[in-house]
């Protein structure tokens, strides 16, 4: 039998032969029967073609060489090297695959055959010059993809306005694109085989933990930071940093893309501060007061610490707004909120309920006198004269006071003991402080 014949006869064998090798394959482990065998049963057929085919004396030097016909047709072997490419196998899995086509075949064939005729030895040397042109194509298409890829890649490198950038296991840099030396304000030549500890980075160290997590996990991370650069460009940054495998599927680098957020997180921020204050005075509203007190009396309720509520209403305030105006009245409520805060901590709470509402979160006040004292110093501080034109008007102030965990343990029914009490505080008069 002719080896073309034999071929044709035995490819199921072949190929079950060929399959198991290919398993071996880190990139091939995962693919399954038909995406190994389609290009490979083709390419068989082909060979076996080949060798059925009348070969002139130009035909045979040429071929001897690697040299065969071309009709102008991607061949099997061109359609194998640009899938495999695709398919993450470096250059010698590529090889591999033919070498073990090639052992297929002859394995088999000299079991079938252990004396060779010459015409059959004949095929052998045209079923050699077959696969060593097989391979010549399929590494010829794959490197030129290859190149292909590499020149896109550099000039989508080049022209991303984002900074991206190569670090080393190390964490030195290994490679960098325009924007990131643009970003730097640093040549790219005096950047390589640095770190961002060699840069003095102050986002260096929580950066580089990121990265040795990034690298023993073999995950993605994404990240943030807050700095400006000597370029003057940014404020706050967010970055992704990814793992590059090698063919043994160990990390060799990582990946870093940077992006300027500082415009998006301001607006994000204005957006939540406008959501959470009060237009006016800038103070928190309620949903942010409530907010609060909640996390005040759980981080209380921890450390077993009191937590006072002052309830405040303005007394004269719709006199003001009649006489004045409602320009005056919010000129009145903006220096209120200016003074109140002068009479707290920085850790306490002020924030405006709405309308002449206001109400103060003290914390960590233990005695009921030191609360009387903040509350008194309210009561003063609000009823100097306040500077609205025409002339300076004046208001009092009355207050009821809930005291976490006497009066209440909630939020909700906190805030109702201290507006309770602030309408006894009304009921009494002017300038009235009441638990």
């Amino acid at each position: 039998m002719r080896l073309a014949a034999f071929i044709r006869a035995e490819i199921e064998p072949i190929l079950q032969d060929w399959e198991e090798f290919a398993k071996t394959i880190l990139h091939a482990s995962h693919m399954d029967t038909s995406g190994l065998r389609d290009h490979a049963r083709n390419m068989l057929m082909v060979i076996a073609d080949d060798i059925d085919t009348d070969q002139n004396e130009s035909e045979q030097a040429a071929k001897s060489k690697g040299c065969g016909p071309d009709d102008g047709n991607e061949t099997w072997a061109e359609v194998h090297g640009s899938d495999r490419l695709g398919s993450g196998f470096s250059v010698m899995e590529t090889v591999s695959e033919f070498r073990a086509l090639r052992a297929s075949v002859m394995s088999l064939w000299t079991k079938a055959h252990p004396a060779v005729t010459g015409p059959q030895l004949e095929d052998i040397t045209r079923f050699h010059e077959a696969i060593d042109q097989a391979v010549a194509e399929s590494l010829e298409h794959y490197a030129t993809i290859k190149e292909m890829e590499t020149r896109l890649f550099g000039a989508i490198l080049v022209a991303s306005p984002d900074p991206i950038y190569v670090l080393d296991l190390n964490g030195r840099f290994t490679y960098t694109n325009k924007a990131t030396a643009d970003l730097f304000a640093i040549k790219p030549e005096e950047i390589i085989g640095k770190s961002n500890f060699d840069l003095e980075f102050p986002f260096a160290s929580d950066f580089q933990r990121n990265l040795e997590k990034v690298i023993a996990d073999q995950s993605s991370f994404r990240g943030k930071f807050v700095h400006t650069f000597a370029s003057d460009q940014g404020e706050r940054f967010e970055y992704l940093l990814a793992p590059v495998l090698d063919e043994h599927l160990n990390t060799e680098a990582t990946v870093c893309m940077l992006r300027d957020i500082t415009e998006q997180a301001l607006a994000e921020e204005k957006i939540w501060h406008n959501a959470h204050h009060d237009l006016l005075t800038g103070l928190p509203n309620r949903r942010l007061f409530l907010d609060r007190l909640e996390q005040e009396i759980k981080h209380a309720k921890r450390l077993g610490k009191p937590i006072s509520l002052l309830f405040m209403d303005l007394d004269g305030f719709k006199q003001v707004n009649d006489s004045f105006g409602h320009e005056a009245g919010d000129r009145l409520l903006s220096v209120v909120a200016e003074r109140l805060n002068v009479c707290v901590r920085e850790s306490d709470t002020v924030a405006r309920l709405g309308g002449d509402e206001f109400t103060v979160i003290l914390t960590g006040v233990e005695q009921r006198k030191d609360v009387e004292r903040v509350a008194q110093s309210i009561v003063e501080a609000l009823a100097m004269p306040f500077p609205i034109e025409p002339r300076p008007v004046h208001i009092s102030v009355s207050i009821g006071i809930s005291c976490y965990p006497q009066a209440a343990s909630t939020p909700g029914a906190l805030l109702e003991a201290a507006d309770k009490a602030m309408y006894r505080a009304k009921k009494a008069g002017a300038n009235r402080v009441c638990f």
